[in-house]
């Protein structure tokens, strides 16, 4: 295992940006080296935050050069608004930077085909930060799963919905920005159905029926919306997102002998419950070494450092596949940004 410090530069010095700088700032041989935003005062606020006496001192700038013609930088992870990741995300892999990239990758289907087939063309790495898919509480589940401890499985169900404090006029709503629920919170239940259906099948079976319901907010994106996916095998997925309500935000599959749950925020979950007919409730803690966002994070580095362009456990194939799904239920909804 290397010991040379694998040096990150982060772009779009937000909330979400705090989770995985402390996460860097966790793991061994691993650094921030600087930070790129808009805003002066906050981008170098965010950089006295995470420097550090040991891991050296964070890097403020609003230059890309600096992060572009930076040859100590071997990754960069992008955490700005979804509408201004295409920009980012082409400018790294135009300069051979290796890119983590927020979930959304890009908020349609089109934006994601182009900016992979830059990665594959240039031979730059790139993914799509979908931490859910690296957690503990996911690897016991696959285990659970692949071992047909419930049998065959029947169902997917999983809920994302909070009641937004930001105000109608906070990005969540912003057609510009991409706003609306289904790309916000509702990618993580599309993607971990995927997940779900690829560990326990072997592959995502094709979809045979879609349907959504939901209502739009006054900007005219999704505010809420409900889905209900119908496969080939006959298993059946329904899940609910939204800025408008409050939900258990679980993630249940049921199967012919028993069900499986991430009974509590199910994109971060810690806890697992496998429930077997004629057994014990079995509950299973699957806490996180930093944060959570460790796993991507270090799968990240390893594909890297292994000159891959794509990780195999959240490949370029699971990215457009769950944004086709998203373009189909946005259509279905009306759902129209004004940059496509």
């Amino acid at each position: 295992m290397t010991t040379t410090a694998f040096s990150w530069a982060l772009v779009g010095p937000g909330r979400i940006a705090h989770r995985f700088a402390e996460a860097v700032l966790g793991l061994p041989h691993t650094r921030l080296a600087c930070v790129l935003g808009r805003d002066a005062q906050r981008t170098q606020a965010f950089a006295d935050r995470w420097s550090d006496a040991t891991k050296g001192t964070v890097r403020a700038t609003a230059n890309w050069d600096d992060v572009l013609n930076d040859a100590t930088i071997d990754g960069v992870y992008i955490a700005t608004p979804h509408a201004l990741h295409a920009d980012a995300v082409q400018r790294c892999l135009a300069a051979g930077k290796p890119v983590l990239c927020e979930k959304p990758l890009v908020p349609n289907a089109r934006l994601a085909k182009s900016l992979v087939a830059l990665a594959q063309n240039n031979g730059v790495f790139l993914m799509e930060a979908l931490w859910t898919r690296f957690l503990p509480a996911y690897t016991q589940m696959a285990q659970w799963l692949r071992s047909d401890t419930i049998g065959t499985m029947r169902a997917i169900q999983s809920s994302f919905c909070f009641a937004a404090t930001d105000g109608p006029h906070s990005r969540l709503y912003a057609p510009e920005l991409a706003g609306g629920a289904l790309l916000d919170v509702g990618v993580y239940n599309l993607s971990m159905t995927r997940w779900v259906l690829q560990t326990a099948l072997g592959a995502c079976p094709a979809l045979h029926d879609l349907q959504v319901h939901g209502v739009l907010a006054p900007t005219q994106v999704d505010q809420r919306l409900a889905a209900t996916l119908a496969f080939a095998d006959g298993v059946v997925s329904q899940f609910i997102c939204g800025f408008d309500s409050q939900a258990d935000n679980a993630l249940h599959i049921t199967g012919e002998r028993g069900w499986i749950s991430a009974p509590h925020h199910f994109w971060e979950a810690t806890e697992v419950l496998l429930q077997v007919q004629g057994q014990p409730l079995q509950r299973v803690q699957t806490p996180f070494a930093i944060n959570g966002f460790e796993g991507e994070i270090i799968e990240a580095m390893r594909c890297i450092r292994a000159g891959l362009i794509e990780s195999p456990q959240m490949p370029h194939t699971e990215t457009l596949a769950t944004l086709g799904w998203m373009d189909a239920m946005r259509a279905k909804m009306g759902v129209r940004y004004p940059f496509e």
